[in-house]
């Protein structure tokens, strides 16, 4: 039986095609929460990039995305972050953060966060909410699928902070602080896309086994992660909806 061969791209090749389709990470962001009549500015803390102090009145909320950085590192632009988000806390901002947002959200408000003990977690995981207000107003179900692609974990919360969601390998999953800063483990924000184009640049840096990285592939044929549901969630939050 015949069939069409499929030509594999170099990686910098096929990094660039989903850059001009999702607008890099920014814009996958942006795809997933921005609203008509929003104005959204992107800080790339990384490179030294903050809001200025006289402009931080001026946005109604923030999120902190993921980073191949760790959020338990001491580098110069991570600790102007933290001081940045405990500026934010006390000024009761909005304020969402993602993977690496999720972790470094909960060190700066006194919690303790590290390598995950059980491991890297790549792929779609099964996460299981706990029973709260936030869920029901949105008619959420007991458990959600989310993609997952981090090494790193919220170990210990502060004594203020209310754990929203575990799983099987994360027990913080995802918490709340007050009515203003909520962190999710997971990548709402990801499709199975780029999460396949992750997998293969971790394997290629050396950083995952091969046999991690086939069954992570495996697995992300298997499910379907509940899109939907986490930007009605992610959304209801930021735009005071919940």
């Amino acid at each position: 039986m015949g069939g069409q061969k499929v030509r594999r791209l170099p990686l910098r090749r096929r990094l660039r095609l989903r850059e001009k389709i999702y607008g890099g990470y920014y814009g996958v962001f942006v795809r997933m929460l921005k609203e008509e009549g929003e104005n959204w500015d992107v800080f790339r803390v990384a490179r030294g990039e903050f809001p200025a102090d006289d402009e931080i009145d001026e946005y109604d909320g923030f999120v902190i995305t993921g980073s191949c950085n760790d959020a338990h590192g001491n580098d110069l632009w991570i600790c102007k972050l933290l001081a940045l988000l405990k500026r934010l806390d006390a000024m009761k901002k909005k304020v969402l953060g993602v993977c690496f947002g999720h972790q470094i959200l909960g060190r700066a408000l006194g919690g303790k966060i590290g390598r995950a003990r059980a491991g890297w977690d790549i792929g779609i995981t099964k996460v299981h909410l706990h029973p709260s207000q936030i869920f029901t107003s949105l008619k959420m179900p007991d458990v959600l699928s989310v993609i997952e692609c981090h090494r790193d974990e919220v170990w210990e919360l502060p004594p203020k902070a209310e754990v929203l969601a575990w799983s099987n390998k994360t027990g913080v999953e995802m918490f709340k602080y007050g009515d203003h800063i909520m962190g999710i483990q997971g990548h709402p924000e990801y499709t199975k896309d780029i999460l396949l184009h992750l997998i293969d640049r971790l394997f290629n840096r050396n950083l995952i086994e091969e046999s991690i990285a086939e069954e992570a592939k495996t697995k992300l044929e298997a499910s379907e992660p509940d899109k939907e549901a986490w930007k009605k969630l992610c959304t209801g939050f930021l735009k005071g909806r919940l």
